[in-house]
């Protein structure tokens, strides 16, 4: 469903964002570095428009010292079947952004539709997409694990070169099935921007503290200013 629906909006007016768009088949198999039509590196307009979920509905995560936002489709209840009448097993995807560059996808899968799937089932499908996959030995990125990818469960496989990495994750409940396709280049930038933005927010948390507790006495007072000036005048005792 996501797939086809992301074509279909396209064709029915976002010809914008078709130069950011590859098709399917040959132009895929050149270019590995995206999930179905999304590519690492989009803008968040091209990614809303692909998407059919609106830009506004982006959440920023941090401003300084990036701009880092997170996307998130989920498919509708009404849309259990793609045109073709395929079964669409992707329950939800968060799209990551740094500084309006798209760096992660946490692709979600609905566990009805992947129930008895084994782990050389979902490798086999995935290295259709995406070639062989890496030794068990071999990591692309970074060697420590982020937040997300601990609580995703065990790692089964892993894809992936300079430009792209895609890891398959199966956790204990309900043996759910998650894959996380990244850039390495830019979830490295990402994750030094969220370091830095956790310092300087603890850095500066005391102030904003103050700030808020003079907000809330000059707000009280104001309150208390205009009940006075409503109430004075009528007050018989």
């Amino acid at each position: 469903m996501l797939k086809h629906t992301s074509r279909a909006r396209l064709a029915g007016g976002w010809c914008a964002a078709c130069a950011l768009v590859l098709s399917t088949g040959t132009m895929q198999s050149q270019d590995r570095s995206r999930y179905r039509d999304f590519p690492l590196g989009g803008n968040l307009s091209s990614i809303s428009a692909l998407s059919g979920v609106a830009a506004s509905e982006a959440r920023t995560i941090h401003l300084r010292p990036a701009l880092m936002q997170e996307l998130q489709w989920q498919r509708p209840y009404s849309s259990s079947q793609t045109t073709a009448g395929e079964t669409e097993a992707v329950k939800q995807i968060v799209f990551s952004f740094y500084n309006d560059q798209l760096s992660r996808m946490v692709v979600d899968y609905d566990y009805d539709r992947t129930a008895g799937m084994t782990n050389a089932d979902m490798i086999d499908a995935l290295s259709m997409e995406y070639g062989p996959r890496l030794a068990p030995d071999v990591k692309v990125g970074r060697a420590e694990s982020s937040r997300i990818e601990d609580e995703s469960g065990t790692p089964v496989a892993r894809w992936g070169d300079a430009d792209y990495s895609v890891v398959l994750y199966r956790s204990s409940y309900r043996s759910g099935l998650r894959i996380i396709v990244t850039s390495p280049r830019l979830e490295a930038l990402a994750r030094t921007a969220e370091a830095e933005a956790i310092r300087l927010d603890e850095r500066e948390a005391p102030g904003r503290e103050i700030a808020r507790q003079k907000k809330e006495t000059e707000d009280a007072r104001a309150s208390e200013e205009k009940a006075r000036l409503a109430n004075k005048p009528a007050f018989r005792p």
